[in-house]
């Protein structure tokens, strides 16, 4: 069954060459223009990974993103046309998986939508299929992160990297080592993007009332802290 995509861009132009060049690969492809009819769309269910432009009328793709995020962790890939917003689209309270500057290649976009999927279908590649560390717990066939045994909702690349440190406790990976065991097929992820997927997973275990799940080694990169 091939997966459902949902683009959400008020510019014509790009909703047409993406669902060209995406039902070519041999996904399904819907499209809306605004933000109130992505989230709609993704309450409805059946979407497997949403294609979001930051700038959009009636509701923008940064609070359309807060309510998807409210109710699914479905994968998002955001367009924007600013590079300086990157820490925003992946930011703390928001939950992208990933982002391309606009203009864009297509060739590029599609290879991104491709490497989320193929975290969604075996995120890191871990050889277990449970991970865990103290208090933090990672299923990696129910595709769940856990603290104290209650679930933490973290998107399929935050799950990707937090199962890489805990596959190896005690052992510092670098930005480099968690590009390339988080996402073992993926080269499209950059060292920046580690950091803000890094924050986004502390900020998330604090709020559920843990501790910094991950130590920072300076100069070197991380590991799974208490390790």
């Amino acid at each position: 069954m091939s997966k459902h995509i949902l683009v959400v861009d008020d510019e014509a132009r790009i909703r047409e060459v993406l669902q060209y060049a995406l039902r070519k690969e041999g996904y399904e492809v819907s499209a809306v223009t605004d933000g109130r009819e992505a989230i709609e769309a993704v309450a409805k269910g059946g979407i497997d990974l949403v294609i979001l432009d930051v700038m959009l009328p009636e509701v923008d793709g940064l609070s359309a993103c807060r309510h998807i995020r409210a109710e699914s962790r479905v994968p998002i890939l955001f367009l924007s046309a600013r590079s300086d917003e990157i820490d925003r689209v992946l930011g703390l309270d928001l939950g992208g998986d990933d982002y391309l500057t606009k203009p864009f290649s297509v060739r590029e976009l599609v290879a991104r939508v491709k490497a989320l999927f193929r975290r969604l279908e075996a995120p890191g590649e871990l050889s277990r299929k449970i991970l865990a560390h103290g208090r933090i717990e990672v299923d990696v066939e129910r595709h769940e992160a856990r603290l104290d045994g209650a679930p933490v909702a973290l998107t399929a690349t935050e799950l990707g990297l937090l199962g890489a440190l805990l596959e190896r406790p005690g052992i510092v990976l670098s930005r480099s080592q968690l590009m390339t065991r988080a996402y073992r097929y993926d080269n499209l992820i950059t060292e920046r993007t580690i950091d803000t997927h890094v924050r986004r997973i502390r900020a998330k275990f604090r709020a559920a009332g843990g501790e910094d799940p991950i130590t920072t080694v300076h100069g070197v990169g991380y590991k799974v802290a208490g390790a």
